[in-house]
């Protein structure tokens, strides 16, 4: 099965649900149409252009042009990451942080991903395929920017609330690690929660990105169950190392060697919509 080309009405009927949604914010009041509309308007210029952009890295197809590709999106994903923190380390600690943790993590669970793929008739030629690598990379670092964001936000604010609990264990000779102990606990709780729901309800309630795209490119239920499997499950262990990886850093930024809480090195910034 090969899915047929959209045509701009066939766009405009499924846009005429928004339509709706602007006209229920103008009867309610809501204020969320212009929202709307901005959002609208932001999807198609940035997906279009994105479509665009891949057809000639596909075309392309060398290895330069698709680690270049990526970079960019973890570039992007990093200044997402950050630009959401309200507040954050001072200076670029953040930035580094952010996309060090994505570069390393995002990058290693793809190419573990298309490692799987490899060798099959239908599979990648290389590591480097930008027709897989890229998708992939885009699915595994966007839920991993998620969870980086949760755990670096989690941290901040908890460490904030209990300071004084933790300066108090602290001056008792507690090392660093046990007082933020709990604090860890919670932070890897909350920046787990999206990845545990969508794996707790794949199938019965969603059916997710890459197993819909497969069934509707005609591939067999089954197999498309299988490759779900295997992105849900590569996605999860990227996410949960990311998330570990930024709060134990974020526990050290936030303490000295000497094991004194260090609130000073944080800054309070205007969040950018």
């Amino acid at each position: 099965m090969t899915l047929p080309a959209l045509t701009a009405l066939d766009l405009g009927m499924a846009a005429a649900l928004l339509i709706i949604n602007a006209v229920i914010s103008l009867v309610l009041k809501l204020g969320l149409e212009r929202s709307l509309a901005i959002a609208a308007v932001r999807m198609v210029v940035q997906l279009s252009l994105v479509g665009l952009i891949l057809r000639i890295i596909f075309a392309d197809g060398s290895i330069p042009v698709t680690i270049a590709a990526a970079l960019v999106m973890i570039a992007v994903a990093t200044y997402e990451v950050t630009n959401r923190q309200q507040p954050r380390f001072i200076g670029w600690t953040s930035y580094t942080l952010g996309g060090a943790t994505l570069l390393v993590v995002s990058t290693l669970a793809t190419m573990v991903a298309v490692s799987v793929l490899l060798g099959r008739d239908d599979g990648p030629t290389s590591l480097f395929d930008p027709r897989v690598f890229l998708p992939l990379l885009g699915m595994i670092l966007g839920n991993t920017l998620t969870g980086v964001s949760l755990a670096l936000n989690t941290l901040i604010d908890l460490g904030q609330r209990e300071w004084k609990s933790i300066e108090a264990q602290l001056a008792l000779g507690v090392t660093r690690a046990a007082a933020f102990e709990p604090i860890l606990r919670q932070t890897m709780r909350t920046a787990l929660l999206p990845v545990l729901n969508a794996m707790s309800v794949a199938g019965l309630v969603t059916l997710p990105g890459m197993m819909t795209g497969q069934i509707l490119a005609g591939a067999d239920p089954v197999e498309a169950a299988k490759y779900q499997i295997m992105i849900l499950s590569v996605i999860g262990g990227a996410t949960g190392l990311g998330a570990f990886i930024v709060a134990l850093a974020g526990v050290r930024l936030l303490t000295d060697g000497r094991h004194r809480l260090r609130l000073d090195r944080l800054q309070v910034v205007e969040l950018r919509e």
